[in-house]
């Protein structure tokens, strides 16, 4: 038997050697180092390798999605590694209060070495935004050219591959669109919810009319308040005019995943919706998340830079502004709060409804 062990040194396993060997400031060229070039590194270095293990984390979960059937395990996964994500990001926006030690002189003592390469040219991140489904018609564009105009070869082949492929928000809304909790045996939702948005209408215009606490023009002002809720609700319910705001680009999301979407939201309390509501909140967590760390990014540039153009030849901050709310992706279920009504108006679900949801229901095809 051999005595010897195989073992694994921290510094090989890690390849620190590569890591740690892998930041050369360009000002060094002339002997006149800017101490801050070196932090400047880091922290984008450091920004591509938490975005390696973004794409790791959301190539599970879409990989998780394509399968024939989700049940409630793969729900939990998928929670805690989009959790995961959003944990993540909670740090990449915490790094730019490091970056912000340097100052705009410090900035400016090696900024010029830098030019052309920009933060928009971070292949890594394009791939993010391009998976969770940023398509090339919805992004804010500079200088006319397209996004992967700023990558050669493979990196450009891959991208457009991806731009082309499924993406998480294409597999979001599917699944959303395959759950069958909208119409249950003799329970319809969408009719039980429109009946419960009308008489929870009327119950509001009658407290108001009935009121002894307002006078007539407030009266008045008050219900004509309900009844434009109203009229929001009734376009709502017509599918028509939902196609027609996915036509205009005013609304993303399918009418059949909006609605089913809103059913988990007003039923989360049902064991069953307990994990699809979760990962709901996930979602438009991770979007307020990116927005966030694009706001930042936004404060930041105009502490440093006010009004320059990027190195990258983009706008800068004006570039960076535009993008914080069109380049949002999951907004739509986020406003599924507009639609919510109280608990006193939920319709109440059937005993054998409930016991339904009661238990663990998997998903086929």
């Amino acid at each position: 038997m051999s005595d010897k062990t195989s073992s694994v040194h921290y510094i090989d396993y890690l390849d620190l050697d590569k890591i740690l060997d892998a930041q050369n400031p360009l000002s060094t060229e002339n002997n006149n180092e800017a101490h801050e070039e070196m932090l400047f590194i880091i922290i984008h270095q450091t920004y591509e390798l938490w975005f390696k293990q973004i794409i790791h984390e959301i190539t599970s979960i879409m990989d998780l999605f394509k399968k024939e059937q989700i049940d409630e395990d793969n729900v939990g996964l998928i929670v805690g590694r989009i959790g995961r994500v959003n944990k993540i990001l909670e740090v990449l926006v915490k790094q730019l209060d490091i970056l912000e030690t340097m100052t705009s002189l410090d900035f400016l003592e090696f900024r010029n070495y830098l030019s052309p390469a920009s933060g928009f040219q971070s292949h890594q991140f394009r791939k993010i935004e391009v998976m969770l489904g940023l398509k090339i018609n919805n992004r804010h564009q500079f200088g006319g050219c397209p996004y992967h105009s700023q990558f050669e070869g493979d990196k450009k082949k891959e991208i457009i591959e991806i731009e082309e492929s499924v993406s998480l928000f294409d597999l979001v809304e599917k699944w959303l669109e395959r759950i069958p909790f909208l119409e249950m045996k003799d329970f319809n939702f969408i009719e039980k919810y429109q009946s419960a948005v009308w008489d929870m209408v009327s119950s509001e215009i009658d407290d108001i009319n009935n009121s002894s606490l307002l006078n007539e023009n407030d009266k008045k002002i008050r219900v004509k308040m309900i009844e434009e809720n109203r009229k929001y609700f009734e376009n709502v319910f017509n599918k028509e005019n939902h196609l027609n705001s996915i036509k205009e680009g005013t609304t993303k999301l399918s009418y059949k995943a909006t609605m089913s979407a809103l059913l988990i939201n007003l039923y989360r309390d049902q064991p069953i919706l307990h994990l699809p509501y979760r990962f709901l909140r996930e979602l438009v967590e991770m979007d307020h998340k990116i927005a966030s760390w694009r706001f930042r990014h936004v404060q930041m540039v105009e502490k440093m830079l006010g009004q320059k153009i990027g190195t990258g030849g983009s706008s800068g901050q004006g570039y960076l502004k535009k993008t914080v709310d069109q380049h949002r992706l999951f907004e739509d279920i986020a406003n599924i709060a507009t639609l919510m009504i109280s608990r006193a108006y939920l319709p109440e679900l059937p005993s054998a409804i409930k016991d339904e949801l009661g238990y663990n229901f998997t998903n086929k095809k």
